[in-house]
């Protein structure tokens, strides 16, 4: 029952009608639009006794730095990295306990046309030896872009979620004690330049290479706001020829965007999860004639332990000797043969898998065979 439950599931999600529109926004996205990712290097401090403690030689000298820019003098030695530095291999020097703080890389992700002063969320992770950020204060961390530059400032408390406790050899863990999160924890300090106020023309391009979802998009902007307003560059690529006045240039895309059209058909694909057995199959997939068995083999082997004493030759007893009896079973179910026609859709694929009983992992074997054979008229996807 299960299995025809996900294969109807699977059914209803690929049985779409054959023509839909969906918005340009939903297809496309403006080139030169978009993310950048950010990083940075940063300390989380008053941690509950779970940081990096003192073998971990840049955490130290971080915090070394981090007190001298706010004009704290640090004398002694912070860590063990300091004792070898000077030549002394004894610990029994008073260093700083660092079992409250923790190195951290600190990312976020800086969305298109973001402004300074406005906040993001950055996620915060462990590189050391620290146990735990529960209960952490990240402090003020530069957020560096690809090109080196500074684009945001973080700091704050942590958001943790994942618990760790141990106990007298047992522990229990849940979730991830050392990655953190806090929301709205960075403050943008640079803008990025987007060509799109300079460019003469504003680049679609399309989620996926389709030259059918190109060309449709193409006739649809033309039919809305005259011929030779867009054209179409490639697969994926469609460029429109927008107002030079910034003002005019966002209502203009804004109508563009709102626009509907009918998307091409997707390519006839078979995805397969060969670990959780999920199988995908697209509504487009055809088989060509062909016949199909599916069996079973079942080999069982069983064996007993007994014992043998047979009587002596002068009627005394005789040598115990243990021996084993092994049985060997085979069994093959007997698996009915079905056959595709020409040209037959998802629906009779599914019908006919059904009817042998194949289970998911038995569905996985039948189409890679017919992809092996080429009857299956589909691209097959193992993931």
């Amino acid at each position: 029952m299960k299995l025809k439950t996900t294969i109807l599931l699977i059914i209803s999600c690929g049985c779409w009608c054959l023509a839909h529109a969906d918005r340009v926004k939903d297809l496309t996205s403006v080139a030169g639009v978009r993310s950048n990712q950010l990083v940075g290097y940063g300390l989380v401090v008053g941690l509950r006794g779970t940081g990096d403690r003192d073998k971990i030689s840049f955490t130290a000298q971080s915090l070394k730095t981090v007190l001298d820019r706010l004009g704290v003098e640090v004398d002694g030695p912070v860590s063990n990295y300091d004792l070898y530095q000077r030549g002394v291999a004894t610990l029994a020097y008073d260093k700083t306990k660092l079992d409250n703080v923790a190195s951290v890389l600190v990312t976020a992700t800086l969305p298109p046309f973001a402004k300074p002063g406005q906040t993001l969320d950055v996620n915060v992770s462990a590189i050391g030896l620290a146990s735990s950020l529960r209960g952490g204060n990240l402090i003020l961390t530069e957020l560096r872009g690809t090109d080196g530059q500074i684009y945001a400032l973080a700091q704050g408390g942590l958001t943790v979620s994942g618990v760790e406790v141990s106990a007298e050899g047992s522990e229990i863990r849940v979730g991830i004690p050392t990655a953190g999160r806090i929301p709205g924890g960075a403050i943008i300090e640079r803008e990025v330049v987007s060509p799109f106020e300079r460019s003469e023309y504003v680049v679609l391009n399309t989620n996926q290479a389709d030259f059918t979802t190109t060309s449709s998009i193409t006739s649809a902007i033309n039919e809305k706001f005259g011929a030779g307003t867009a054209r179409s560059i490639d697969a994926i690529s469609v460029a429109v020829q927008a107002p030079e006045d910034i003002s005019a240039r966002v209502q203009f895309l804004s109508l563009i965007e709102n626009l509907e059209v009918t998307p091409g058909e997707p390519k006839a694909r078979v995805v397969v999860n060969s670990r959780t057995g999920t199988v995908v199959i697209s509504r487009t997939v055809r088989v060509t004639a062909t016949a199909v068995t599916h069996g079973q083999l079942t080999v069982k082997v069983s064996a007993t332990n007994e014992i043998s004493q047979p009587a002596g030759l002068v009627g005394g007893a005789g040598q115990t000797a243990p021996f084993a009896n092994a049985t060997l079973e085979v069994n093959e179910e007997a698996r009915p043969m079905f056959v595709f026609k020409p040209g037959v859709n998802l629906r009779d694929i599914v019908d006919a898998v059904n009817q042998v009983g194949a289970t998911p992992s038995s569905l996985i074997a039948i189409l890679d065979a017919l992809k092996s054979s080429g009857s299956l008229r589909a691209e097959l996807i193992v993931i």
